[in-house]
This record gives C-alpha cells, sequence and structure tokens, in this order.
C-alpha cells in the first residue's frame, strides 16, 4: 500500500477546514497509509522585504527537506507547477506505486510559497490552477483530489 505523506506549512485554525481535512483523511484510511506533518510557520513582519521573505522560505524550506526521506517521490505544489486532470493524477500515482516507491510526500508551502531547494528536490511540480485560493484550502483541495485519484484507481462511484 502506497504511503502519502502530506507535508505543509503551518496549522490549520479554522474549524470547518479541520473538519473537511478530518474527513478526507478518513476517506483515504481504506487507499493509503496517511501521514500529515505540519512544519512550523515562522513569522514574518507586517510588511516584509523581499530578502525577509526569502530567508523565511529558507527556513522553513530546511524544516520541509528534514521531512523527506531520500527515497520519498516529491511533488511539490506550486504556482509554475503542471496541472494535471484528476484522471492523469490517479495515473501518476499508478505510476510511482509502479515503480517501486513506497512513500509520495506532496508539500505545500507557506502562502509565499516554498523555497528553491524544495522545488529542487521535487520530482514533480505541480499547481492545482491559474486561481488564487486562500492557502489553507490547499490543504483540504490537495486532501480532496488524493482522495479522488484512489477512488479512480479503485473504480470508485465518487469520480463521476
Amino acid at each position: 500500500m502506497l504511503k502519502v505523506k502530506l507535508i505543509a506549512v503551518g496549522k490549520i485554525k479554522e474549524k470547518y477546514l479541520c473538519e473537511a481535512c478530518g474527513e478526507y483523511v478518513k476517506r483515504l484510511k481504506g487507499y493509503c497509509k496517511l501521514e500529515i506533518c505540519e512544519i512550523p510557520e515562522v513569522s514574518l513582519s507586517r510588511e516584509p522585504s523581499p530578502s525577509e521573505t526569502q530567508k523565511v522560505l529558507s527556513r522553513e524550506g530546511e524544516s520541509i527537506l528534514k521531512a523527506i526521506k531520500g527515497s520519498d517521490y516529491v511533488i511539490a505544489m506550486c504556482i509554475e507547477g503542471k496541472q494535471l486532470s484528476s484522471e492523469e493524477l490517479a495515473q501518476r500515482f499508478s505510476d510511482i506505486s509502479l515503480s517501486g516507491k513506497s512513500t509520495v510526500s506532496i508539500v505545500i508551502g507557506s502562502s509565499f510559497g516554498l523555497c528553491g531547494a524544495v522545488k529542487e528536490r521535487a520530482d514533480m511540480k505541480l499547481s492545482m490552477s491559474k486561481m488564487t485560493f486562500p492557502h489553507m484550502l490547499a490543504r483540504v483541495m490537495v486532501l480532496e483530489q488524493t482522495y479522488r485519484a484512489f477512488s479512480i484507481l479503485g473504480n470508485s462511484k465518487y469520480h463521476k
């Protein structure tokens, strides 16, 4: 069974988003081993300079890279990544599993994104959309799409 490790910067504070994440975590138990790894968000000043933002992204990146094992297949969620359909994501999970990898680490950075080192470590860069979404909603969306991908592979009626 494939292990999926969701590595995300920050904690979800909104109850409704926690509940949505909890629902997909529960649903995914039948399809994969799921681990959620929350990386502490490094605080910034109210009006951060570009150099301050880069320093913070680097510090968060160091923590993210520590959570990734050398053998993990890493998917970095970033705006410049490739956009896939749900069926294509399902096929990617299948291909990863067949390639002998046992863990897929999906990385969601802070609202400022991910540092270059994390993107360089990634085996794949994935974008949800060209649209902008609230940062904490990304975790729900990634969990839902992961569930959808596994349900496609399992021929479930969830994906229509």
